[in-house]
């Protein structure tokens, strides 16, 4: 089925889109600030994306994908990249108005500094395999740099937000690695990988996951706050 990937990519989407109009999340209206955050972060993930395929770590099941491509990436591997953050996004805006008393201050720092270091010494154990290296390495460096340079105060509800995003992630993640397909739309060189797998799922790609949602949202969090001040002043 050629279309499984377009129709992922869509069907993680439709639901947000919808509720976004809801009167009481109204996320229509951030809509600014999330597409500059989402296209940031698609500049930056594309680009790995695109270094990624041509070292081998990973490459995609022409079975799966309608044969489009922009930069040696299938033209699903693009929308995944706006459609994903988007409903990320959206989950997060949504929890914050759900939860707006959510803290977690306790725990997220022990967290927060304890994730890096489990993250440093475990890609250096696994050095040289690309994918797991520079994963580790990245998330570990980004979430040191917001903690060391930003503090942002909203580190916690990130968190809850990622948590909670695991069930669909676990799903779509899942269809891509091949759970109930016969082959998988995205197809892994475990020698680039730790080889470690949950399910049909690289252990990897949580944390590529963690860092993909980061970054979307620390960019979201950043203009929002940019816009707020330059309404007050």
């Amino acid at each position: 089925m050629r279309s499984l990937y377009l129709l992922i990519d869509l069907s993680s989407v439709l639901v947000p889109f919808i509720f976004s109009f809801h009167p009481k999340l109204q996320f229509y209206k951030k809509w600014k600030q999330a597409f500059v955050s989402i296209s940031v972060t698609a500049i930056i993930f594309i680009s790995w994306d695109v270094w990624f395929v041509k070292k081998g770590v990973w490459s995609f099941n022409p079975d799966y994908v309608l044969g489009i491509y922009f930069l040696g990436l299938p033209i699903e591997e693009i929308l995944f990249f706006i459609c994903i953050p988007y409903s990320c996004l959206f989950s997060y805006h949504a929890l914050k108005v759900i939860f707006p008393k959510l803290n977690s201050h306790n725990t997220e720092p022990l967290f927060s500094f304890l994730l890096p270091i489990a993250l440093i010494t475990l890609a250096f154990y696994f050095y040289p395999k690309i994918y797991t290296t520079v994963t580790f390495l990245f998330l570990a460096g980004y979430l040191l740099l917001l903690k060391i340079i930003y503090k942002p105060a909203w580190l916690d509800r990130f968190y809850f937000s990622f948590f909670i995003m695991l069930l669909p992630f676990f799903i779509v993640n899942g269809m891509l690695t091949g759970a109930g397909l016969d082959a998988a739309v995205v197809l892994y060189n475990d020698e680039e990988n730790a080889g470690l797998r949950l399910l049909t799922i690289p252990v990897e790609d949580i944390f590529y996951g963690m860092l993909f949602q980061l970054m979307n949202v620390s960019l979201f969090e950043f203009f929002s706050k940019r816009q707020t001040s330059f309404y007050l002043s």
